[in-house]
Formats: structure tokens, sequence, C-alpha cells
């Protein structure tokens, strides 16, 4: 609610006509949005037909209507429910007819009254009423006198505030000294809401009426006084707007007399000479002049000024045609590869290639590169790598978490604080058209209702597309194709399909123990030295020393734990040579549980024996290989199925294709057809806090169940992975190299996987093959026979025979021999 203080030239208060006068029956006026109060003189609209009854009834008669607000303001026709039961009798003094028909009259408040009965209520409201008027103290108490003093100048406070004392109004105010009649007069000119102002009416008691019409003076005051700063401050601020603008205008007088050059014509003059070593297109530079010529034509201190300026700084300060150029030195930039990674042969091989073809075809369009692999194998740092081998600039950005198109494209300069997307902001740091420009984590971008910043890169990751490209800020093409774009990922299945599509794979798995070893010998302990301010003599660290911290400490696809262990061990040493202590310090494997606290992992396998129920698999996730145990339990039941550790649908549904499986070899498993009926089978995967899911463990799943119900123990030393069918066949799965890391840093001695993914064994690293035997499976009989500890009890199975003998209903016109018999069980 707004509250003011107003006195409508209208309203004034007069003495009361005599109680004695008024009839016993009053014709009632419903009133809109105003509480009417004894001695106030005011004047209403009557329009309703209703009311204009019995307004004409009144003046037929002693001229007194009961005057009631509504309830609610909307209602036309008010009855008894929607009116207040507290009014006040009032003397009409003067009716005016409008020609519209509705009447105007001036009405005089006369005094409190409560409705005891509706007598009538057509044509209009009739009612009998009793007056609740309480008299006015005749002594004023020291309390109260306070109270009517404060009253008294806090009206005044906010009149002055407003701009409405007069001395009339101080008059009127100082002449009344009784506290109800003084509650009446404040209340009646504060705008109060309706309950508010009802409940001064309701209120009978003359001192408690002042008392609660203060509290609502009190807020009035409050508000008041914070409007009327606000105006002060805002006219203020005007004035020193406007008091800044004049001097500006005299200063720039002052200059133009003293002969000095106009800022102005000097800004307008460096953007001119700056748009053309720009070299942008013939497009940009034609807008560029266009908005140049806009600026010179507004003031210098206009707010659209300042949007122009920002857009032209950014026109300006592109790289439209500034470039660098490549060094297409195919053996130097094998050796700067070599020198910064270690293998990846064939990741440096494609950008070789890339190096060859450009220096026979100058016009080649960059590739669209993307690294797949589990963190801290070393994309970004590649990508770096790729830079400097071609001689170009190198930036990036992360794409992680991004939600916004805007991230991508920018926002239109009609929004405030507008700027181009991340792309030509990297390109403007980097002050090159043609960088490698890096974009990292592109399979964790956002989709929601927010926008999907992957389509805003269908068109800067393609190379037919993106010499056009438009921002939404510039509005202008800019051309791409020359920059080498490398996005990275850990994974590829998130990744929209139109985007991998434009995307050239290059997967880097994850390193083996060796290439660990010489990676932490070339790269990693010489950086961690020079960081932690160490030469190589302060430390002594064996590769053995370093195999213990590979194997114990950071069991992981790539590099980051490993690094930093090392700088853990760095600076172990630097504290000791600062400390004045013996150099250099010696790391043997015995000296890592000081300096790193016990190991992680123990180097023996997870199982000291081989289990029932118990078999190990292998899964793939975005940081790498991992391996995975599955149990299970049988328990007395009625043939239900349960599975626990947080499992997905499709790995579900591979549980319940092994359980089929599991009941078709019932025969050769030595289990009764029915075997089922009176059990439960518990699977679980331990780990149950982290999701799982794909149907690479069906083959597990399938050796698990058939291990815990013939109770013959699984092999500890094997593993396996692949998907399985209903006929048992094992069907190919992916991230093969990675899982062989796994098994191996397992201490795994047996790896089987489907026979389909014998090409991909080629992927698997030579030294991996000789410390793991990898056998090829083609159905789910050679894992178990591989994987069991002994041969199962049954025969060996045939080809399936239906279990359902088919029948053919019969006639007597066909003779019973010459119908085929179906196949029996």
């Amino acid at each position: 609610m707004t509250s003011a203080f107003e006195t409508p030239p209208e309203t004034f208060f007069e003495p009361s006509q005599d109680v004695t006068e008024l009839p016993d029956e009053l014709a009632l006026l419903p009133v809109r949005d105003v509480v009417i109060y004894p001695n106030m003189v005011v004047p209403l609209f009557v329009g309703r037909e209703g009311s204009v009854a019995a307004v004409e009834s009144a003046l037929e008669a002693e001229r007194i209507v009961l005057l009631v607000t509504q309830i609610d303001s909307g209602i036309d026709s008010p009855g008894s429910e929607d009116l207040f039961e507290v009014g006040t009798a009032a003397s009409i003094l003067k009716t005016l007819k409008l020609a519209d028909g509705r009447l105007k009259i001036l009405i005089q408040g006369l005094h409190r009254a409560r409705i005891k009965e509706y007598v009538s209520k057509e044509p209009f409201l009739k009612v009998t009423y009793s007056l609740i008027e309480a008299a006015e103290p005749e002594e004023l108490e020291a309390e109260v006198e306070a109270l009517m003093r404060s009253a008294r100048e806090m009206t005044e406070k906010v009149l002055s505030l407003k701009g409405l004392l007069s001395p009339d109004v101080v008059s009127l105010l100082d002449s009344l000294d009784e506290p109800g009649r003084l509650a009446d007069l404040v209340s009646s000119n504060l705008r109060l809401k309706i309950a508010e102002a009802q409940e001064v009416l309701e209120e009978v008691s003359p001192v408690a009426r002042l008392k609660l019409v203060h509290g609502f003076l009190n807020r009035e005051l409050e508000v008041s006084t914070v409007l009327s700063r606000i105006q002060s401050e805002a006219k203020e601020e005007m004035g020193k707007s406007q008091r800044e603008y004049y001097l500006r205008e005299q200063l720039r007088a002052i200059k133009r007399e003293l002969g000095d050059a106009d800022e102005r014509l000097e800004e307008v003059e460096r953007y001119r000479e700056a748009i053309k070593e720009a070299g942008m297109s013939e497009e940009a530079s034609q807008e560029a002049l266009k908005q140049l010529e806009r600026l010179e034509q507004m003031h210098p201190d206009a707010a659209e000024a300042s949007v122009v300026r920002t857009y032209l700084d950014w026109l300006v300060e592109l790289p439209w045609s500034h470039s660098t150029r490549d060094r297409l030195d195919i053996k130097r930039a094998k050796r700067i590869l070599d020198e910064d990674h270690y293998d990846l042969q064939k990741v440096k091989e494609r950008i070789l290639e890339y190096l060859a073809v450009r220096k026979l075809n100058r016009k080649l369009k960059g590739p669209i590169i993307c690294f797949i692999g589990p963190p801290g194998v070393g994309k970004t740092s590649l990508g770096q790598s790729i830079a400097r081998a071609l001689g170009r600039k190198f930036t990036r950005i992360s794409l992680g978490g991004m939600h916004d198109e805007a991230e991508i494209r920018g926002h239109r300069r009609t929004y405030i604080g507008a700027m181009p997307g991340r792309i030509l902001q990297g390109l403007k740091a980097c002050g090159s058209n043609n960088p490698v420009f890096m974009m990292d984590e592109v399979d964790k971008i956002g989709l929601d209702f927010r926008g999907d910043p992957a389509a805003a890169l269908l068109e800067v990751l393609d190379p037919e597309q993106n010499e056009s490209f438009s921002d939404h800020y510039l509005n202008l093409s800019f051309d791409l194709s020359r920059v080498m774009f490398i996005t990275t990922a850990n994974i590829v299945d998130p990744i929209p399909s139109a985007l991998l599509d434009r995307l050239e794979i290059m997967e880097l798995p994850g390193y083996t123990e060796r290439e660990k070893l010489q990676i932490a010998r070339r790269y990693l302990l010489p950086r961690q030295l020079k960081r932690n301010g160490l030469k190589p003599r302060d430390l002594a660290i064996r590769d053995r020393t370093i195999l213990e911290m590979i194997n114990s400490y950071t069991r992981e696809s790539g590099l980051r734990n490993l690094e930093r262990a090392l700088g853990s061990v760095c600076r172990k040493a630097a504290r000791r040579k600062a400390e004045g202590g013996r150099m250099p310090l010696k790391v043997s494997p015995a000296k890592l549980d000081n300096l790193l606290g016990p190991p992680e992992w123990l180097p023996e396998l997870e199982q000291d024996k081989d289990e029932v129920g118990v078999v190990t698999g292998l899964a793939w996730t975005g940081a790498g290989g991992e391996v995975l145990y599955v149990e299970v339990t049988v328990l007395k039941g009625k043939g239900n199925l349960t599975l626990t550790g947080q499992l997905g649908e499709v790995m579900k549904e591979s549980a319940e294709a092994a359980l089929s499986y599991v009941r078709a070899r019932s025969a050769w498993l030595d289990l009764s057809d029915d075997f089922y009926e009176n059990i439960d089978l518990h699977v679980h995967l331990p780990a149950g806090a982290i999701p799982k899911d794909g149907p690479s463990a069906g083959v597990t799943l399938c050796t698990a169940l058939v291990s815990a119900l013939t109770g013959i123990p699984v092999r500890r030393d094997v593993a396996m992975t692949g998907e399985i069918s209903l006929r048992g066949k094992v069907l190919p799965v992916g991230g093969l190299k990675e899982k062989a890391l796994a098994a191996l840093r397992a201490q795994i001695k047996t790896l089987l996987v489907p026979e389909r993914n014998r090409r991909d064994l080629v992927e698997i690293p030579r030294e991996v093959k000789k410390k793991l035997e990898v056998v090829t499976i083609e159905s789910m009989d050679q894992v178990l026979t591989r994987a069991l500890t002994r041969p199962l009890p049954g025969p060996k199975p045939a080809e399936a025979a239906p279990l359902i003998t088919r029948r053919r209903s019969r006639t007597f016109a066909e003779p019973v021999a010459a119908r085929p018999r179906g196949g029996g069980r």
C-alpha cells in the first residue's frame, strides 16, 4: 500500500447533530474504497440503483443514512454478508443530480453505529442500529496529552515533507483537544488499507483509537522520510550531471579559443586510422565506418556512445589479417613432439602428415582433431606441443559445464554489457587468426532449458562453414578456416552425434608401467625438481622406487597422481636442503612409507584364494580401465533375482540374459530343470555408491551365477570381459587396451576377451602381452572351461532342442500317418 497524508479540499470537520434527532431505522448506503468517520464532511457519487433509492428515501424523511463500507469493492450488489457491521450515521447536506442519472451528495458523518438487524433488502437495504460512540474524557492525563502532542507533531512533519503544511492545517490540529476527534481527523486523511481504516472506526475508546492511529502515523512518517531522501538524492544527482555537462562544454569552448585540438576529432581520427590498419574484410570495414559516423554525431557523454566505442574497439583489435607463418620443417616438428611427449606414435604421425600436406597445399583448411582418453594422459599438453611444432600461437577454453549458447556466439549488442563469444575472445587474446585453438572437455557441455552450446559449435568446428562464422555481437562474418581446432574428451558417448561427425577421433589410452617410468624420468621428475628449486644432484631416486610409487600409490591410467607423488618427495628434499641437511636425499622403496605414507594399493591380488560365486570382471570408464568384482549368493526363496550395486538398465538386462543361459544349460551344470523355483539369487557389485552400466559384464555375471549354483570356485587370476547373448555367444566390447592395463595392475595372469575383438589386440603393448595371457573366446562354454577350477559335472551340451512339442489339429479327412511329429524334449 502507498501511504500519503492529504487533505482533500472537499473534506473538513464540523460539529455533529444531536443524537436525539436520529430515527430508529435508517437506509443503508454501501460505499467502496473509503471509510467515513464522524464529523467528516465529504462528497460522494451515487450511481447504483439501490443506492440512489436509499438516498431518495432519506431525502424524503430526516435526510439521515447509514454509511457502511464494502468488504470487497468489486461486488456491484452487496448483501449483508458483503458489508462490515460497523458504519457511520451521516447527514445529507446537499444533493446534485448529474446528467447521466447519478447523484452527487455532500454528507457529514455524525456517529458510529453498529447494525443490529436488516429490516428490508428491496428496493434498498434498511436496517436497525445501535450507536456505539464513547464519551471523550473530560480531563486529559499526562500520557494522553503527550500522545496527542506527538500525533500533532508527526502530522505536521509528514505534511512538511510533502509540501502540504499550511497555517490553516496547523490551526485545525491545535484546535482539537479531544483524542477521539484528533484520531478521526488524522485517520481520515491517511491512505490506509480498508481493513486498517475500519479497525480505527470500530475502536470505541478515544484513547485506544488515538494510540492505534499514532502507530499508523509513525509508519507514514518513516515512508515519507525515505521518499523525501530519495527524491532529494535524485535531484542532486541530476543537478551534478547538468553541472558537469556545462563545465565540459565550457572547457571545449576554451580549448577552441586557445587553438587546442578537439578531443572528439582526435578520437575519430584514431579510430579511422585503426580501421585502415586492421585489414578487415570489406563488409566489416563498411560497418566500422558507419558506426564511426554515428559516434561522430553523438554527444561524447551519451550512453550509446560508450556502446559504439566498445564495438569499434573489438572490430579494430580482432586479428582479421594477422597470422603467424607455419614452420613446415617436418624433422624439426618430429623432434619437438618427441621432446615433449613419450610414445603416442599415432598422434605424432597424424600431426606430421598434416604438416606434410600443408607444405604441399598451402590452402589446406585446418583439421578438427578430438583427443579421447582418460584424465592425465597429456591431451592438453599435447595441444601446446603441436602449437610449438607448427610455430603457431596457442589458446584454449574449457567447455565443461557450459550451458549458454552465448558463450560461443556472444550476446547481441542490444543487451547491457554484451560482448563477443569465447571464440573471438580467444583469437583477440592471442592476436592471430591461425592459432592452435584447444577446446577442453567437449564431452561435458551442458544441455538443458538454458541452451545447447554444442549446437553452436557445429558451425565453428566445420571446415566448410567456419570460413564465414558469425558472432552475435559483431554480426559480421569472421574467417575461422585457418584455425587448427583441437578438442579433448574423456569418453565419446556424451558427444552429440552431429558434432562427433565433424571430429577426427584420436584415442590416447592409458600408459603401461614402463611407459610411466620413462615419462617420469624424462618429464615429470625434471619439472618437479625445477619447481621446487632443486638440482638433479639433490635427489637420488632409482627406477624400482618409481615403479613402487606407480604400483602402490598411483594406480591410474594417467600421470597426475604420479607427478603429485614425485612433487611430494621433492618438497621433502627441498625442506632438508633449506634446513642445511645432508644432500642428496636418497629415496628407496623402503623410505616411501615415511615420505608418502602407507601404500594405498596392495601389490598382491585382491583375492587371496579361489572363491565360489566371486568373479573378476573389467570395466572401462572415463578415467581408464577398472577391475570390477561380481558376487553371487544363493538363498532359499521363490525364484527371485535380486540385483544391487547401483546397476543400470543394460547391466540388469545382462544379468537376466545370463540367468536364462544358465537355465538352458541346467543339464550340463547337473541341476534339476526347476532348480530356480526354490531359491533366490542375489547378484551384487561392490562399490555400490558408483553407478555401473553397460553390456560388457555379461560373461562375468554368467560365470558368477554358474559358480554359485554348482559350488565350483573361480580362478582368482582370471579376468574377463564380453557381452553375452541368450545362445551363449560372446559379443565384442570396447576399451580393450584400458581393460588389459587394469588387469595387469591387479596382478591378473589370464584375460578372456571376445574372439571378435582379436583385431583390437594389436593396440595392447607388447610388454603387457608378455605378462598377461590374452585368450580369445567365442562362447560361454569356453569361458566356463577356462575360468572354473574344475570341469562341470554334467554332459557337454549339444545343440539345444525345442522344449515344447508342436501339435497340429487333425480332421477325419487327414490320415494320421501323413502328419509330421514335432520334436520332443
